[in-house]
């Protein structure tokens, strides 16, 4: 029994012991949680006040570093760009500016060009980097994309350069011209022929100026604000009328089918234009002898009726390369055709603006050796007018990413000529 007692009174005071001791133990941890540490003290930093929310609003990509190059606050948009990756700032001449930055408490900016995000292929980003001192601890970077506003600054470029040289070749054309006269004052044969080619670089001058005024105008006008229903029969009329004498001299039949009966809405100047470019491109790239059709329809796509009107002709062709270029700016597919007939390069710039601009698209089929079928795809009259009571606005920004794309049914395909289903064309005298 005392034995037992004994065993059992030791038990217990143990059990006493280990409970005391680990309720120490717990009040000791808690007081170490509690207790404020170097490392506690650095690891959340606050931003100053109302720098978020001014963060928050800006269209630059903003990343707000600590003295451990840790990411504090970064914006959508950085994430977006993949300026920011695993909480770090992946790109390394930024984070060696932030250093820089922190160290001196200068501000720095530079331009840099930083791969895509992705595959690593197609072109690079422009970016302006900025980075400042936000306080004692941290550092601010923001970040302004400027790849469109270079894209757009390297197009006007080569329009500028492309309207240099294009204006410079008819009046140097001239000038030699004129001094020919004036050497050969004595021969008036020679005098008529000098002369006869001063009217011919006069007239390729003439028509140059023209088409740069009208595709500015395209450009900066919006045509739904003198917007009316345009007959397609009256248009097709006005584009043969347009170049009646020069497929004359050729020998080129030109007929046309379907075209009673149907309206487009939009600006009728602009139309007119438009059509008229693609009716003249067939006649001057066409052989002699041989015929120009004109043909519309009216083909059910989404969101209303659309009238197509395709012009087609039986010339070379187009070769594909040529055909992804065709609608860019003094693009010509036989630079020495073009002089011979006095083209701009200019003519199927203006169509792309005007049939993006009317909310259509203007699409082409060409085979080598077969011809080639530019197709004019503009909403009917009842369907585009209720469209621009709702949406009058357009954007006349999109026009060269919108031109390309189809607003309806899709155009037939490539290995077949589209202009096979239009209605059979009259032959005009």
């Amino acid at each position: 029994m005392d034995v037992n007692a004994a065993v059992a009174a030791a038990a217990a005071i143990a059990g006493v012991l280990t409970g005391v001791i680990a309720m120490l133990a717990f009040r000791w941890s808690e007081r170490d949680l509690k207790r404020p540490t170097r490392t506690s003290l650095h690891t959340d930093p606050v931003l100053p006040p109302g720098v978020d929310t001014v963060l928050s609003v800006l269209r630059s990509s903003a990343v707000v570093l600590d003295e451990a190059d840790a990411v504090v606050k970064a914006s959508s948009a950085a994430y977006a760009l993949g300026l920011v990756r695993g909480g770090r700032l992946a790109v390394e001449p930024m984070l060696q500016m932030a250093r820089d930055t922190r160290r001196d408490g200068e501000i720095r900016q530079v331009e840099l060009d930083l791969p895509r995000r992705g595959t690593g292929r197609g072109e690079a980003l422009a970016v302006s980097a900025r980075v400042a001192p936000l306080g004692s601890r941290l550092v601010l970077l923001l970040v302004e994309d400027l790849t469109e506003a270079r894209r757009i600054e390297a197009v006007r470029r080569d329009f500028v350069a492309n309207v240099s040289h294009e204006l410079k070749t008819p009046v140097g054309a001239l000038s030699l011209l004129s001094e020919a006269v004036m050497d050969a004052s004595d021969d008036p044969e020679a005098v008529e022929r000098f002369a006869g080619r001063m009217q011919i670089e006069a007239t390729r001058l003439t028509n140059l100026v023209q088409e740069l005024i009208d595709l500015s105008r395209v450009q900066n006008d919006d045509p739904l604000d003198d917007a009316e229903p345009v007959r397609v029969d009256e248009l097709v009329a006005e584009a043969i009328d347009r170049c009646r004498h020069t497929a004359s001299n050729k020998q080129i039949t030109m007929a046309t089918g379907g075209t009673a009966d149907l309206h487009v809405w939009g600006h009728r100047g602009q139309l007119a234009a438009a059509l008229g470019n693609l009716v003249e491109n067939a006649v001057n790239y066409s052989p002699a002898r041989t015929r120009v059709g004109i043909a519309a329809r009216r083909v059910t796509a989404t969101g209303g009726d659309m009238i197509e009107v395709a012009v087609t002709d039986q010339g070379i062709g187009i070769s594909d390369k040529d055909k992804e270029r065709i609608f860019e700016r003094f693009y010509r597919v036989d630079p020495a055709r073009s002089r011979a007939t006095g083209g701009t390069g200019l003519g199927l710039a203006i169509v792309k603006h005007v049939a993006a601009s009317h909310g259509g698209e203007v699409t082409v089929w060409s085979s080598e050796g077969q011809g080639s079928t530019f197709t004019l795809r503009l909403p009917e009259a009842g369907a585009a007018r209720d469209r621009a009571h709702q949406h009058p606005a357009v954007d006349d920004e999109d026009d060269d990413a919108g031109a390309g794309q189809s607003t309806g049914s899709r155009s037939p395909s490539p290995d077949s000529p589209p202009y096979e289903t239009l209605p059979a064309p009259e032959v005009l005298p």
